[in-house]
Formats: C-alpha cells, structure tokens, sequence
C-alpha cells in the first residue's frame, strides 16, 4: 500500500468565455480549443517533459457530436501531445470539470501517477444543452418520485426560489452585481493571468474576387459581461420557466463557449522538473439531493468538502460559487451563511458564462490566479449539479 502524497497544481489555464451561438467561439471547434488549451497550459511549465504526463482527465457535460470520440484524446493529440499520453472524458454535468481535477489528484494521491492533466472543455454553440438526441427513461414520469429528474433547469430554479423564499428583486439585484464585479475585474486586469488568447478566423465571401476572405483577430477577453445592465432593465424581463416565476435570462447563467486546462504534479515530479507550484489540492466532495432542487447541491457539498480537509467556512478565503442561477446562489448563501464579500469577488457564472463541463475546471483556474495574486490561503470552487447533486474542491496556495 503506498502513502498518500500531495497533489500539486504548476498551471492552470483557461479560453476567455465566449456568448454560445453568437459570440467569437461560436464556429470554433471543442476538440481544437482544447487542443489549443493543452498547448498553452504546458507553455507554462516549459522545463516539464511532456512524455511525463501520465494521463489526461477532461470533463465535457455533453460529449456527443463535435464533442464525442472521447475528445480528452482527440485534444491531446491536436495538442501535440506525444502519443504515449492517454486521455478520458469525464460527465457530471456542470462539475465535470472540477471532478476531472479532482479524479486527476487522486491519481496522483494514491502513487499511481507523477503528473496528470485536468481539465474540461464545453461549446454549447455546437452541442445545445440536453444533446441533440436527449431520450429520457419513461419509468421517470410513472410517479411522483423522480419527475425532478425532466425538470428543467430554469424550473427547479423556481423551485428553490418559492422553498427558499428568494425574492425576484433580490435575485435581479444578486445578478446586477456579478455583472459589475465582472466589469470590474476586467478594467483592473484580474483576469489577465489565467487567460491565453485564441485567433479567431472571420470568413466573408468576396464576391468580386469569388473566393472566401479569411480575417483573423485575438479573442482574449470575456464576452459576458455588461456595463449597461441594470435593475429597470433587468425587472422587465419575464420568466420562460414558470407563470408569475422569477427566475430570467437576466438573473440565470449565460449558455457560453470555453476551455480550462491544468496541470497537477507530484512533489517528485515538482523536484525532478524544477516546478513551481501554485497550489495543493486538499479535498473533493460530492452530495446528492432531491432533483426538483438540484440548485441547492452545493449546500450539502461544501461542509462535506471543510470536513474532509480539515477545515471550517471560515478558513476560506475565496468562494467560486458558480451562478447557475442567482435563486440557488442566494439560497446556498444564506443558509451556509457565507460571507458575501467572500463570494465570487470577481462575478461568476451570471455574468461570465457557463460553459457547463468546462466551468469547473474555470472557475479553478480563476481561483488558483486569485490565491496567488491576493496572497490568500484557501479557495473553494463549488457548484450545483443537474439531476440533484452539489460538487465542492478546495486549493490550498502553496
């Protein structure tokens, strides 16, 4: 039996966050952003020998399509990657990311691995939410019991929002302000670090010459966020999911495009490449609850996750609590009785996107940034998960 060792992470990585169907990633392939994610990530550790990583685990909420035939593997190899890397694709919807960290850890925790990749990749312009062929089990809508299960996602947002008594203003409120944290951290460049650039190629037939005219421009800049929102603009919104609901496109998260990627390593494997590590991870927890309230999973997951790393709600400094909806951040918020001025200091999900399986591994990158750029100690990356189900992963800066 080996000992159990630390799992570093030595890069961590992301694409700016593109709006889906309309936005700068809308006719870039996923298999070629991670590729392209892949290549950035290990410019960051240039004296690591890529023929040292043992194994690629990428999480992709819905890895059909453009996104199927294991597309861990298919971006590793448009990566460059050597052939001796392997690559697995992970689904726990919109935790797929950060459990690929996490499963990528414990590989490396365990002994069975000195360096490991991690990372998800998601473009809901190519793939819409649900796939393109969704079939739910009919035994579902036989009873009572599992109907949350076909719910959408907007509707068990209503749900949480009536069970928790999360009022519309204060949801539109909640969302006003990831917007303006978001604006925020991009005048002040907080971003600016976990971000690579992507070339972009616009195409427009030329007819006078009759061919196609290829321009390309750099898309390094978060497309989500709006210095012109407001609360007059956001209250006429009405809600698609329920009569007289409260839930909007406004107060929910953006469908959205982008990739995250890093990089974990032994303390041998740290030692053996001159690596500097950024972070330690420390612990992963998930927990289930019922699928009619899928938004309130992170409720669950996040003592769970203290209690594995030995800590309290107060050793953390820095939630990244993705916004899936602003009802269910508000409801996990008030009844952990989180420090709002700890939660998402830079806007989430409402604001900057959520590229579903790609989120989580995101939202880390953003974090990991934030530890060592604020000198802090402890983050936390948590979200809720569809189904009915809550994931929480905590950083330590090294």
């Amino acid at each position: 039996m080996k000992n159990i060792q630390d799992a570093y992470i030595v890069a961590a990585t992301r694409s700016a966050v593109s709006k889906a169907g309309r936005g700068s990633l809308k006719n870039t392939r996923p298999d070629d952003l991670l590729g392209k994610a892949l290549q950035h990530a290990l410019t960051q550790v240039p004296t690591l020998d890529p023929a040292a990583v043992e194994d690629a685990i990428i999480g992709c909420a819905m890895p059909e399509a453009q996104q199927g035939l294991n597309i861990a593997r298919v971006g590793l190899l448009l990566g460059g990657l050597p052939n001796t890397v392997g690559g697995i694709t992970v689904n726990r919807f919109c935790s797929s990311g950060l459990n690929a960290i996490a499963m990528a850890a414990d590989r490396i925790r365990v002994g069975e691995a000195d360096v490991m990749i991690a990372g998800g990749v998601e473009s809901m312009s190519m793939v819409p939410m649900g796939g393109n062929t969704p079939s739910l089990s009919p035994e579902i809508f036989m009873s009572d019991e599992n109907i949350g299960i076909a719910y959408g996602m907007g509707l068990t947002a209503e749900k949480v929002a009536q069970q928790w008594k999360i009022s519309r203003e204060d949801q539109d409120a909640f969302a006003l302000a990831s917007h303006q944290k978001a604006i925020a951290a991009q005048a002040a460049g907080e971003f600016n670090a976990e971000i690579f650039p992507v070339q972009v190629a616009n195409r427009s037939m030329n007819l006078e010459q009759g061919q196609v005219d290829i321009h390309w421009h750099e898309f390094s800049r978060d497309e989500g966020p709006r210095s012109d929102t407001s609360l007059e603009s956001l209250a006429k919104l009405k809600s698609p999911f329920a009569a007289r609901g409260s839930v909007t496109a406004g107060n929910s998260s953006q469908t959205s495009d982008g990739a995250g990627v890093l990089i974990l390593a032994s303390e041998k494997a740290i030692k053996t490449f001159g690596l500097t590590p950024l972070a330690r991870f420390l612990s992963f927890a998930v927990k289930g609850v019922p699928p009619e309230i899928m938004g309130i999973g992170p409720k669950e997951a996040i003592p769970a996750a203290l209690r594995l790393a030995g800590l309290t709600q107060d050793d953390i400094d820095w939630y990244e609590l993705n916004e899936a909806f602003a009802a269910q951040s508000l409801a996990v918020m008030r009844d952990l009785k989180l420090d709002p001025s700890k939660v998402n200091p830079l806007g989430s999900a409402i604001a900057l996107g959520h590229p579903l399986g790609a989120t989580g591994a995101i939202r880390a990158a953003t974090a990991i940034h934030a530890l060592q750029r604020r000198k802090i100690k402890h983050a936390m990356v948590t979200m809720c998960v569809g189904t009915g189900m809550g994931a929480a992963g905590i950083f330590e800066r090294c």
